[in-house]
C-alpha cells in the first residue's frame, strides 16, 4: 500500500513541472503572434499618421526620387518599431489573457491551484526580453539611423548649406574601441575654421588624466591650434593641479572643421552612454543640466515600459468584460496615451527643476506600475 501510496503522491509531484512548463511556452507563443501583430499595426498607424503623408508630399510636389523616399523610410523605421514596442506588449498581453478568459482557461487554472502571479511570470519573462532589445536598438541603431534620415532631409531634399556655425559640439576620439579624449566645443565656426571655448579630457586606461582648456583654437595649415590655454593633471584622488598656461599648443585632431561639424552629435542624437560623457564635460562649463540629465534616464526608463503595460495588459485581459482585437486596439491606445501625456508633463516639470531629473523620467512607470499592481492583486484573488 506504501510503495502505491507514494508512487501516487510522486506522480502529480513529477507531472507538475512539464504542465507549467508547456503552459510557459504556451502563453508565450500565443503572445508572440499578438506581439508580432501589434507591432505591425502600430508601425502602420505611425507611419500612416506623419511618414506617410510626408513621402507622399516629398514625391507628388517636390519630385523627389523615388531612391531617395524609400532610403528616409528605412532609416525612419527603427525608431518607429522601437516606439511601438511598448504598445505591442501591451496589445499582446490584453488579446491573449482576454482570449484565455474568455475560454475559461484562466479559471480552469485557478482552480488546479495555480495563482494568478505564476501565470504571468512568462509575460514578465518576454517582457524583460523585448525592454532589453529596446535598449539595445536604442543604444546602437536608432541613433545613427536618425542621423542619416535628418541628413536626407536637410541636404538632399531641403537642398540647406551645411550650418556654418554649430554649437556645443562634443567628440569622442577612441583608439581600437580605447577612449583617449572627449573635446567639447562650446562653438565653431565652420566657414572660418575658428573654434571657442574648448575644453578637452585625456584619459589613459580608462582614467582622465589631463585636462586642457582653452579660449579659441584655430585651423591652419592642415593642423588645430589652441590659443590662451592651460592644462590641468588629474590626480588619483580626482583632485585637479595646473602643469602650465600655454598661449599656443597644437591639439591632435585629424578631423577638419568640415568633418568636426559633420561627426558632432546633439544630446537627442546619442545613445544614453554617449549622453553620460556629454553631460560630464558640460558640468565642467556650469551648464543646466537638467534636461540633459532628463533626456538621460528616459532613454533608460521608457524601454521598461515593456514590462510595466505587458502585466497591465495582462491584468485587464482577465477582467469581467470580453472583448476582441478591435476593442484591445483601442484599449491599447487609450493607456499608451495616457502613459505619454503623464510622461510629457513629467518631463516638463524635471526640465524645469521642479522635480528632480531621475523622478521625472520615472514617474510613469512608477505610476502605472501601482495600477499594474492593484490589478494583480484584484486578479489573483
Amino acid at each position: 500500500m506504501n510503495p502505491s501510496a507514494k508512487g501516487s503522491s510522486g506522480g502529480p509531484k513529477k507531472s507538475r513541472r512539464p504542465s507549467l512548463s508547456i503552459l510557459d511556452r504556451f502563453i508565450v507563443t500565443q503572445m508572440g503572434n499578438s506581439f508580432l501583430f501589434g507591432v505591425l499595426v502600430f508601425s502602420v498607424l505611425l507611419v500612416a499618421g506623419d511618414l506617410l503623408f510626408q513621402i507622399a508630399n516629398l514625391v507628388i510636389d517636390k519630385g523627389i526620387s523615388l531612391g531617395v523616399v524609400v532610403r528616409l523610410f528605412v532609416y525612419k523605421l527603427p525608431e518607429v518599431v522601437v516606439m511601438t514596442l511598448p504598445m505591442a506588449s501591451l496589445l499582446s498581453a490584453l488579446l491573449t489573457f482576454g482570449r484565455l478568459s474568455s475560454q475559461s482557461e484562466i479559471v480552469a487554472l485557478r482552480a488546479a491551484g495555480i495563482a494568478f502571479r505564476r501565470i504571468i511570470r512568462p509575460v514578465l519573462a518576454a517582457s524583460v526580453l523585448v525592454s532589453l532589445g529596446a535598449i539595445l536598438l536604442n543604444e546602437t541603431i536608432v541613433p545613427l539611423s536618425n542621423r542619416a534620415a535628418q541628413n536626407i532631409m536637410r541636404y538632399e531634399i531641403a537642398r540647406e548649406r551645411p550650418t556654418l556655425l554649430r554649437e556645443q559640439v562634443f567628440l569622442r576620439d577612441e583608439s581600437e574601441g580605447v577612449l583617449q579624449r572627449v573635446i567639447y566645443i562650446s562653438r565653431l565656426r565652420q566657414n572660418l575654421g575658428t573654434m571657442d571655448d574648448i575644453l578637452i579630457q585625456e584619459f589613459e586606461e580608462g582614467a582622465m588624466k589631463r585636462i586642457v582648456s582653452a579660449k579659441r583654437g584655430i585651423w591652419r595649415d592642415g593642423e588645430w591650434w589652441l590659443e590662451d590655454g592651460k592644462a590641468f593633471e588629474v590626480k588619483k584622488d580626482r583632485s585637479v593641479k595646473l602643469l602650465f598656461a600655454f598661449a599656443r599648443q597644437k591639439l591632435p585632431l585629424q578631423l577638419g572643421p568640415a568633418e568636426v561639424a559633420q561627426t558632432s552629435q546633439r544630446p537627442a542624437e546619442m545613445s544614453a552612454w554617449q549622453l553620460w560623457g556629454h553631460i560630464s564635460v558640460m558640468s565642467k562649463q556650469g551648464a543646466d543640466l537638467a534636461p540633459l540629465w532628463v533626456l538621460f534616464h528616459l532613454k533608460i526608463a521608457v524601454p521598461w515600459a515593456c514590462v510595466i503595460l505587458a502585466v497591465l495588459g495582462a491584468s485587464l485581459g482577465v477582467g469581467p468584460q470580453r472583448s476582441g482585437a478591435g476593442v484591445g486596439l483601442a484599449m491599447s491606445v487609450l493607456i499608451v496615451f495616457a502613459y505619454y501625456v503623464v510622461m510629457s508633463f513629467s518631463r516638463s516639470f524635471g526640465e524645469a527643476g521642479i522635480i528632480p531629473p531621475v523622478a521625472a523620467a520615472w514617474l510613469p512607470n512608477l505610476i502605472f506600475l501601482a495600477v499594474a499592481g492593484l490589478l494583480v492583486r484584484s486578479a489573483d484573488r
